[in-house]
């Protein structure tokens, strides 16, 4: 189990592969130009790894599910957890809100791959098509907002490009 703030903790908060577009991080203050790299659909590249990208905040049993599935699996198994951070700059008794948002604007899509399943039935995405706009989520947080309101045309360019990304992600 990957454990996923999207940046480098333990050093602070230094921008990885893993900060998502327009975040600010150390070493990308005015905010990450590239996209985020995805662990997890990476891992389903290799076709017989099974992955699950979760959100305990968000939907426990997805959660619960994924970890059993992942158990149970012959083979390599993956989950990615999305794990609110204090470098994300909100109050972190807000986290299982904050993750619940994550999935509700389709910034963090919950699935589950499973090899041994027949073709056609390996892949399952368990989250539902986004009921709110990304903003939402992403404007809970300083490392979103701080790009804004240093520099407001970048982040709502970098807004948009987010919002297109999260259209394509899965």
């Amino acid at each position: 189990m990957v454990l996923d703030t999207e940046v480098y903790s333990n050093t602070g908060g230094q921008t990885s592969k893993a900060t998502p577009l327009g975040a600010s991080a150390k070493f990308s203050v005015s905010g990450k130009r590239t996209s985020k790299k995805s662990l997890a659909l990476q891992a389903v590249s290799y076709e017989n790894v099974y992955v699950a990208q979760v959100a305990m905040g968000a939907k426990d049993l997805q959660t619960l599910k994924a970890i059993e599935e992942a158990a149970a699996y012959p083979g390599p198994s993956l989950i990615v957890a999305y794990s609110h951070c204090g470098e994300h700059g909100y109050d972190l008794k807000d986290g299982a809100l904050q993750q619940k948002k994550a999935v509700e604007t389709g910034y963090w899509p919950l699935f589950r791959f499973d090899p041994s399943k027949p073709k056609g039935k390996k892949f399952k995405l368990d989250s539902k098509t986004p009921s709110a706009p990304l903003s939402h989520f992403m404007y809970n947080e300083t490392r979103f907002t701080r790009v804004v309101k240093d520099d407001a045309e970048l982040g709502a360019k970098l807004l948009k490009q987010a919002q297109e990304l999260s259209l394509i992600h899965i």
